[in-house]
């Protein structure tokens, strides 16, 4: 059997344990890596590429379109193993007030959400090229059923949110989403490493559909913990000989 990886076993005890457990039965368990809010390159996202090259592991990049300018497409391409997503497409909130922030929540009308979201598909082409992939990421992961059936027709297959893939419907959406997001929102700053360890081993074991599991970071807003938490989580599983890496696609 491979050799199991030592240097970040003590951080991420549970994690490790449940990849040993996969590796013993010779299974494996794939990952997949979004970040969030990107529009022009700035120091936050240097280190995120760093951290994606430290790691050898791909990266897609979720960037909003409006706004989105042409010195991230010149950065991202010198980068072959960074892809490119569509992140709404203003990161407006239109809830009403008293709902949970969502830009394509169903509170407006099909037809002006479908012109935003071809006009942000067509920006990111036209800035990214093949570094574009055509999936949709709602602001704040959420999309209504109207919005989420627009996508299909609009060029883009994939949605990408939060949380456990749902059944797919006839005229909807694959899914492709993410399952740990890194940031404790409520306290606005990295997620306690105990904590991320038994969410992640939980993610591994409970992982019997095969579901690639989906790692959530937003560099805009990492303070230091998170970025020292993205090292642990990135240092064990691109190390561990039962994960493995894919792409947005």
């Amino acid at each position: 059997m491979s050799a199991r990886p030592t240097a970040t076993i003590a951080d991420l005890p549970l994690s490790s344990a449940a990849l040993d457990r996969l590796s013993d039965a010779g299974r494996r368990v794939a990952f997949w890596w979004r970040d969030d809010d990107a529009r022009r390159p700035t120091p936050e996202l240097e280190r995120l590429l760093a951290l994606a090259k430290d790691h050898d592991v791909p990266l897609a990049l979720a960037v909003i379109p409006e706004g989105a300018e042409p010195a991230l497409a010149e950065r991202l391409s010198r980068e072959p193993h960074v892809s490119v997503l569509l992140h709404g497409f203003s990161h407006a909130n239109h809830a009403p007030e008293g709902e949970k922030r969502a830009e394509f929540g169903d509170h407006r009308p099909a037809e002006a959400m479908a012109g935003e979201i071809t006009a942000g598909k067509s920006k990111l082409e036209g800035l990214f090229g093949n570094s574009f992939h055509p999936v949709f990421v709602p602001p704040w992961n959420r999309i209504g059923p109207s919005a989420r059936t627009l996508l299909p027709h609009l060029g883009l297959p994939i949605v990408s949110t939060y949380g456990p893939a749902k059944a797919r419907g006839e005229g909807m959406p694959a899914e492709h989403n993410t399952h740990l997001d890194i940031m404790d929102w409520r306290a606005m700053r990295g997620l306690a490493i105990d904590e991320a360890d038994r969410l992640l081993a939980a993610q591994i074991d409970e992982n019997r559909a095969g579901e690639t599991i989906g790692i959530l970071t937003h560099h805009l807003q990492h303070d230091e913990a998170a970025w020292a938490l993205a090292n642990r989580l990135l240092g064990l599983l691109a190390a561990h000989p039962a994960a493995g890496w894919k792409a947005a696609l």
